[in-house]
């Protein structure tokens, strides 16, 4: 197993931040808001979690892989090779958008 990048599955994570908290670093971030689901007649409403922002900051990273381990429904998982160094520490900063796994067939 390669223990590189990590990747974000977005439609697994339920922004519980158990990640956030169990990492040794701090190196994620993470926000949510809370949205209420409409229930079939009858039932009382619920809410659940939708993720707003998620980042991980590689200059922080140990690449330890707590979060992968700790994460209860397996949002995250091992991607490639290590991030390539920047320039600057700022572009060392991944949102979603960077960490999202490519995209499998095509």
């Amino acid at each position: 197993m390669i223990h590189g990048s990590i990747h974000l599955i977005e439609d697994l994570c339920t922004s519980c931040m158990i990640c956030a908290r169990e990492c040794p670093t701090w190196c994620i971030t993470l926000t949510s808001h809370q949205e209420q689901t409409v229930p079939a007649p009858g039932a009382r409403p619920r809410t659940h979690n939708v993720l707003d922002t998620f980042t991980i900051d590689w200059s922080l990273c140990m690449y330890c892989g707590v979060c992968i381990e700790q994460c209860p429904t397996d949002a995250l998982e091992w991607g490639g090779a290590h991030v390539p160094s920047a320039p600057r520490l700022t572009d060392l900063i991944h949102s979603r958008d960077r960490l999202r796994p490519p995209a499998s067939g095509a």
